[in-house]
């Protein structure tokens, strides 16, 4: 049985944990309880081993589909020459409270509605546990059912049986008639309610929440859309911030480059607040910023984190044959382990904007931040692994020391802005900071090749190096940035504005694909640089690369090929940067003074 392609997945979320469907209607990934838990739903990484829950309608091999506007909800129209169904998938959920302003049910729904004539349905309910090592044993009957060893539970009033670890369900439904099958993942054994009253109240709570978004401005519907996948991929027990829902999508079919991305990594800190904000979610914002807090209290900085604060190691499941053969298949990451020093500057950066915005900062998070821009100027001339976590000996890698230099620039400015009285400190480091911007532009800006290059004495390239600007480190315009752009995309692309992250032995057998991140962040760049026309094309082009529910995956093959996990909250990201940058690019004054964290 062939993959689907990776962006013909459509996601759902609760803000608990999230599932994706195939186009054929199969649930092929779902983690329980939680984004980082066990995914007793895992056929998007084995055909054969991985469980799934399948719903088929007799003559339609695969429904139209869409999102019902606003909203992270299915609706799937499925039609034959003699009959239509429509069925809405939804992980369900209902408004909350200030604390957790949206609720999980805890409860995946398939609710199918004839509109004309006579359909045969079908599901098939067949999870497997430990990442698809085991089959279940169902227990139960008379409309509920109960998975041994995990929390599932299926609720369906359909006639139900169970052949080798597969729960089945088939009927004959005519027009006007309606079914659902329910798949509960809690401890709660409550009676469900009722699956009409579920799709409503979820839509509204969507809907709800998408309308508090008040951007109007350039590519507004394709923001509010990011927007909404980027609060689905956000755990609302503690406002994490999840990389991507998935494991092991590969960066090259076939290749050993596969990643556990159910993650947090810091350095989606301070472009999330920005975007929260600027499209007016503020409280969120908040809990973001609080999470983020909360795992600053060490003396050092993990470039990334679990869900709840903590981080597995590392290990590989070879009993999953990987998505399209691509092993091997990993989860925990060991990422974790590395010392990335621009971690601190996205921490501080992300404090700056905040504080900006809100005047929020406290005292006690202020103490902890300043430990960590004490760290940098002890220990920002050291060499680290750098931010796309190469398995390798430490370099020092020129946009790492562009970040220690946003960390020391926005401790500055907050102990200014704070009122911090140590004025020794203070004096050490601006210091610091002004040395590691000379060294810089002396080390990382090499005249031979006319560019910034990956890391001292190399000549290599890094997309990386686009950030520059847009941190605020030189202004957009300055003559060495629009070099180093023109030599990116000259030796970058693989596409028209398709960028890969670098080209430098990295360690690791293979290649990847352009990464999206750093394509959109091409087009900030390019505005930036007073080149608004290219920002534009460039934009137009990527936007056509999204999957057919609007969402991306991490990277792109040359010929459009999704590749990596999905869908990456970093592509979302840096899209909302783009286009609200494109938004305002008449006025470049203000958008260098955003860049540097000082307001428009």
């Amino acid at each position: 049985m062939a993959y689907p392609p990776i962006d013909s997945y459509a996601f759902l979320s609760d803000t608990h944990t999230a599932a994706l469907i195939a186009a054929d209607g199969a649930v092929e990934w779902l983690c329980v309880p939680h984004f980082a838990g066990d995914a007793v739903l895992a056929r998007l990484l084995d055909r054969r081993n991985g469980g799934v829950l399948d719903l088929t309608v007799a003559g339609c091999a695969e429904p139209s589909r869409r999102y019902v506007p606003g909203t992270l909800v299915l609706e799937s129209r499925y039609e034959t020459a003699e009959a239509t169904a429509v069925v809405h998938d939804f992980l369900a959920v209902r408004p909350g409270d200030t604390a957790r302003p949206l609720h999980a049910e805890k409860t995946l729904v398939r609710r199918v509605a004839v509109e004309r004539g006579t359909i045969r349905l079908g599901i098939e309910v067949r999870p497997r546990i430990g990442y698809g090592a085991t089959t279940v044993s169902w227990a139960g009957g008379d409309g509920r059912w109960w998975a041994a060893d995990t929390p599932l539970r299926v609720d369906c009033a359909l006639p139900g049986e169970v052949v080798d670890g597969t729960l089945r369900f088939s009927a004959e439904l005519s027009a006007g008639q309606t079914t659902a099958l329910l798949l509960g993942y809690g401890d709660d054994p409550a009676e469900p309610a009722d699956p009409a009253d579920l799709l409503r109240r979820t839509c509204q709570t969507w809907e709800t929440w998408t309308r508090r978004t008040d951007y109007h401005g350039f590519g507004a519907d394709t923001v509010r859309h990011s927007a909404l996948v980027l609060r689905g991929l956000s755990f609302d027990e503690t406002g994490a911030l999840i990389a991507a829902p998935t494991t092991s999508l590969p960066e090259e079919i076939g290749g050993v480059r596969n990643w556990d991305y159910r993650h947090v990594w810091h350095r989606d800190a301070a472009l999330l607040l920005l975007a929260l904000f600027r499209l007016g979610h503020a409280e969120e914002g908040r809990r973001y910023l609080r999470f983020l807090m909360s795992v600053c209290s060490g003396d050092l900085l993990t470039p990334l984190v679990g869900i709840h604060g903590t981080t597995a190691r590392e290990q590989e499941l070879p009993h999953l044959e990987g998505y399209a053969g691509s092993r091997p298949v990993r989860v925990g990451n060991e990422a974790a382990e590395q010392v990335q020093f621009d971690t601190y500057g996205h921490v501080l950066d992300a404090a700056l904007a905040y504080h900006q915005l809100t005047g929020e900062l406290t005292e006690e998070q202020w103490a902890l931040l300043r430990r960590h821009v004490d760290v940098m100027a002890d220990r920002w001339h050291e060499p680290d692994h750098g931010t796309w976590e190469i398995r390798g000996p430490r370099r020092h890698y020129v946009h790492a020391k562009v970040m220690t230099w946003v960390c020391l620039d926005r401790g500055i400015r907050l102990a200014e802005l704070l009122g911090d009285s140590s004025a020794a400190d203070v004096e050490r480091w601006r210091l610091a900071r002004d040395t590691v911007h000379a060294e810089v532009l002396e080390r990382g800006f090499d005249p031979q090749v006319g560019s910034f290059v990956m890391e001292y004495g190399s000549t290599e390239l890094d997309a990386s190096l686009l950030r520059i600007p847009l941190v605020g480190f030189l202004p957009g315009d300055d003559p060495r940035m629009l070099a180093t752009i023109d030599r990116v995309r000259a030796g970058l692309e693989i596409g028209p504005g398709l960028l890969r992250r670098y080209r430098a032995d990295d360690g690791l057998p293979g290649t990847e694909g352009a990464f999206l991140l750093c394509s959109f962040e091409l087009v900030s760049a390019l505005v930036l640089a007073g080149r608004r026309d290219e920002a534009h094309e460039v934009f137009a082009r990527l936007l056509a690369y999204a999957g057919p529910l609007g969402l991306y995956s991490e990277e792109l093959a040359a010929d459009g090929t999704a590749l990596g996990n999905y869908p990456q909250a970093f592509t979302h990201l840096a899209l909302i940067e783009a286009a609200l940058n494109l938004d305002g690019a008449s006025n470049r004054d203000a958008l260098h003074a955003w860049a540097s964290r000082g307001g428009p």
